[in-house]
């Protein structure tokens, strides 16, 4: 009898993948403990790329060459870890970037147009026809986009349709772009009615969106973020929201997740959705598909379909 090879899934929210994963490997759950005898084995690691890498377990794994992250990111991946041990890292690029634009645009409209307070108006029976919410109109709206990537650049093409103005920032030109770079972040925020985070985070823009950022905005702008929470300074944000320096916000990403629900309880102005941007059916079979792709290529000894950049197995 073939032994199957074995397999551990460190991220707990990665549990509904197993049964994907168990007619080819022996899946192991890092929340549920490794057996002694496993570890030994386990050549693979699946994770979720804002998770931190466990190193003190993977470092007892003698045979692991592979870590596999489900998602298009991975900052919270120790990458130089990984290549010091000369570890292949893979991830699932360009598979929800249009699904996260998707939902950018609906945080937009949902709080641009007061959707969510509509609901609730409605639902309460507070409904006055001389009391109708008056919103700002899309028309003419002044898009900014910090980070013109995959996910950038579909949401600037969503709001150009619909005839809002859209500039752009970001470390690195693009001459290729269709729409103006701004001089620096803090220009942008300052020529903005909506300022959409969507660059990619790792460890060196902790706190991009600083309280210099988010001032400049004004207490009429809308921030929404749908990147990654550690790219804004949450707790800035929220005492500009409070203090009505800050004109709204729309957030699916935050700084600890999942976040506590009394950390927003008395925050005027936000509209907030689960880390749901890329969480769409097609987008979830995408980066499964790509993970077992790549999960099969490096077991055959195959170089790996989407390598993180730089970490294609060769060590420091």
């Amino acid at each position: 009898m073939t032994t199957l090879p074995a397999l551990l899934i460190a991220s707990r929210a990665l549990a509904p993948i197993a049964p994907f994963l168990d007619s080819s490997y022996r899946v192991f759950r890092q929340w549920e403990g490794l057996p002694a005898d496993a570890a030994g084995e386990v050549a693979a690691v699946v994770v979720a790329g804002e998770d931190c890498l466990d190193t003190v377990v993977l470092d007892q794994l003698p045979r692991l060459r592979h870590v596999a992250c489900f998602t298009s990111g991975y900052d919270g991946l120790d990458l130089a870890w990984c290549r010091s041990r000369g570890l292949i890292v893979t991830h699932a690029p360009a598979v929800n970037h249009e699904d996260v634009a998707d939902h950018a645009l609906a945080l937009i409209l949902a709080a641009r147009r007061r959707v969510v307070d509509g609901d609730r108006i409605v639902r309460a029976g507070d409904w006055v026809i001389e009391q109708r919410l008056i919103t700002p109109s899309m028309r003419g709206c002044r898009v900014g986009i910090v980070g013109l990537g995959a996910i950038g650049e579909a949401l600037a093409r969503r709001v150009a349709v619909m005839g809002c103005e859209v500039r752009w920032w970001g470390p690195r030109d693009k001459p290729d772009a269709a729409w103006p770079k701004a001089g620096s972040l803090v220009d942008l925020a300052k020529a903005s009615d909506v300022l959409v985070v969507a660059c990619r985070a790792d460890e060196t823009n902790t706190g991009l969106i600083s309280a210099e950022v988010i001032e400049a905005l004004g207490s009429t702008g809308l921030l929404v973020n749908v990147a990654r929470g550690s790219l804004v300074d949450e707790d800035a944000l929220i005492a500009a929201l409070k203090a009505g320096r800050l004109g709204e916000a729309a957030l699916d990403v935050f700084d600890t997740e999942p976040t506590p629900a009394a950390r927003w309880a008395d925050v005027p102005n936000v509209v907030l959705t689960p880390h749901t941007a890329g969480a769409t059916m097609a987008a979830v079979q995408g980066m499964l598909g790509l993970l077992i792709r790549n999960l099969q290529a490096v077991a055959a000894g195959e170089p790996p379909l989407t390598p993180v950049p730089g970490c294609e197995g060769t060590p420091d």
